[in-house]
């Protein structure tokens, strides 16, 4: 059994889609980010980052004591190696999805986590920052784009070739395209596979999953603060 530490965002999606897709059984701990469980001392024993998602293994593969996990990618790759499914054995393989799982954890979360919060919940619009951050969102698109066009010429359209953990990490981040200001029709190699990932029975099933916890706004007024107002004080007065 997982227990899964979650709020319905592309971080939490990563790991319903691996979850679903993996066929673990799991039990959603919902941590509403909004109004402050991120903070509360049982989850931050297992998320120290006060982020979600976070996981416990209750049954590690060492056969020991129940084991945390933070961090989206680590969450995967555990999961993966886990269960040596959806990432490859070999040692070439496995560094291609590698590669492309800290691209995302590096790069294309981050930078669209920027654009997400200057064009939507910034109370002043900054045009530098916005055009920053949705040309800089368009770039990574446009790497990944890129990328997959050339794996098609070889027959493959995954992003590491066969469906990886790449995928699952990459895929909820380009489903709020939209509200990032791209347009998917511009990056047609990726429109192509965001399609094929979104019609995968794993995928549909773990989005149905989110909506259970979506009854409130992720951002308000209320949990702006918690948001977006922390710095080092935060994590000092933390229980």
């Amino acid at each position: 059994m997982i227990e899964l530490h979650y709020w319905p965002t592309p971080n939490g999606h990563k790991i319903t889609m691996c979850l679903e897709e993996l066929g673990l059984p799991y039990r959603i701990v919902p941590v509403n980010i909004g109004r402050g469980e991120q903070f509360k001392p049982d989850f931050l024993r297992i998320a120290p980052n006060n982020r979600m998602p976070a996981i416990v293994d209750i049954a590690p593969a060492d056969g020991g004591e129940p084991l945390s996990v933070f961090e989206s990618g680590a969450i995967l790759l555990y999961l993966a190696d886990k269960t040596h499914r959806y990432i490859p054995q070999d040692l070439r393989g496995r560094n291609r999805v590698l590669q492309w799982l800290f691209w995302q954890v590096g790069g294309l979360g981050p930078m669209a986590g920027q654009n997400h919060h200057f064009v939507q919940y910034a109370p002043e619009k900054l045009p530098y920052a916005i055009d920053r951050y949705v040309k800089e969102t368009a770039r990574l698109y446009a790497v990944l784009d890129k990328h997959l066009g050339a794996m098609a010429e070889a027959g493959q359209h995954c992003i590491a070739g066969e469906y990886s953990i790449a995928d699952m990490a990459c895929y909820p981040w380009v489903v709020p395209h939209a509200r990032q200001q791209q347009k998917l029709e511009d990056f047609p190699h990726l429109a192509a596979w965001f399609e094929r990932i979104q019609g995968r029975p794993a995928t549909e099933r773990a989005y149905a999953r989110a909506k259970e916890f979506s009854n409130s706004p992720v951002v308000d007024e209320a949990s702006r603060k918690l948001l977006f107002g922390q710095d080092a004080t935060t994590i000092r007065s933390a229980p």
